[in-house]
């Protein structure tokens, strides 16, 4: 397991961007997948995008174009860049690990480790 603190969320209006970060307690002894999933109130918990250890990346098809992720060299910090915001991105933004995952997917069941959330609220 791992401990997970995210960052970054806050208000902002339609149109607008915000970087989310994830920090890991520790870095990980070999391959692993991050990933950043949503929840809406009422909705269920839904993936946004995966990061792997080696770089490669997924994001959910609804979201292409408007958000990307990334890892520092560490690959202990997780970052989500959001951009052209809509009032539907308004969510409780989690991070998540498989601190040994090979192939990363946008799953909520692969991912054991989870951080407490941030909250991401975009007005029209």
């Amino acid at each position: 397991q791992v401990q997970l603190v995210e960052s970054g969320g806050g208000s902002v209006q339609a149109g607008g961007s915000l970087r989310l970060s994830c920090v890991a307690s520790r870095t990980f002894p070999g391959p692993s997948c991050m990933a950043w999933f949503r929840q809406a109130p009422g909705k269920e918990r839904e993936g946004v995008a995966a990061n792997a250890h080696g770089g490669m990346t997924t994001v959910v098809d609804s979201l292409k174009g408007r958000v990307t992720t990334s890892r520092d060299a560490s690959k202990k910090v997780l970052y989500l860049q959001m951009n052209n915001l809509e009032p539907d991105d308004t969510a409780m933004y989690y991070c998540a690990a498989d601190i040994r995952g090979t192939t990363c997917s946008t799953a909520p069941g692969q991912y054991t480790s989870w951080g407490q959330g941030t909250q991401v609220t975009v007005s029209s």
